[in-house]
């Protein structure tokens, strides 16, 4: 059987940095320390989208990173998402830095660029009782995404933007208008996001791949499979 190849996504048009070659992507989140169970396809770039840890205790994050620096992919990029608490604690300290091991690429509202393909996370969803990273809605949510560059190709928030892959159980569209607003003004090429399992799932809108790369359901079971793609 012949493997299809994977469709190639159009350099950003707000780009100034050409891209050699295609590089593949391979994308998951809410893992909730089940990360051990993954079956992982090859690619060059593993990224989690955040709520890698169950109750967000330091020992948690140390059990994820310590699977995620053994990963055979050339680059290795984490954002954190409402249940790592450790995270949150530490959040732009030194401690911070010390906690990552070589190679892993841990984006706080901030970016990277690899081999011409700009890279934006933030963790900040909107608030939802007391979890880590929530941001009011409106004016204080919207500080965050205001920081992300125009001319970025991928962007990985943990929750998504409102009405794309955000419905809950109850039928609701619980993701960010503020967030939808600003991703609809850059155009990304792909944005990955998490947050809500039961809505995984992929979607073209408007030139941009919108992905939820849950991997658990709603009832925190093992179910979903990686997203894959090609920049």
């Amino acid at each position: 059987m012949v493997t299809p190849k994977l469709p190639k996504l159009p350099k950003h048009p707000n780009s100034q940095t050409s891209i050699s070659s295609s590089m593949k992507f391979v994308v998951v989140s809410d893992t909730h320390l089940q990360h051990h169970r993954l079956q992982l396809p090859a690619g060059d770039v593993i990224v989690h989208a955040g709520d890698l840890t169950d109750t967000g205790r330091m020992e948690e994050v140390v059990d994820f990173l310590d699977w995620f620096r053994t990963l055979d992919f050339k680059y290795k990029i984490f954002i954190a998402g409402n249940h790592d608490f450790y995270l949150e604690k530490i959040s732009h300290t030194s401690q911070e830095k010390e906690l990552l091991p070589p190679g892993i690429h841990y984006l706080n509202d901030t970016g990277i660029t690899i081999e011409g393909i700009k890279i934006w996370g933030s963790p900040v969803q909107p608030q939802f009782f007391n979890w880590a990273f929530n941001r009011k809605r409106g004016m204080e949510i919207q500080k965050h995404w205001d920081m992300i560059p125009d001319d970025t190709h991928l962007l990985i928030t943990h929750g998504p933007p409102y009405d794309i892959l955000d419905i809950n159980n109850e039928g609701e569209n619980v993701g960010c208008r503020n967030l939808l607003d600003t991703v609809t003004r850059i155009k990304p090429a792909v944005h990955v996001f998490g947050h809500i399992h039961e809505a995984y799932g992929r979607k073209k809108l408007n030139g941009t791949d919108f992905m939820n790369a849950s991997i658990l359901n709603s009832a925190y079971h093992f179910q979903n499979k990686p997203h894959c793609f090609e920049i």
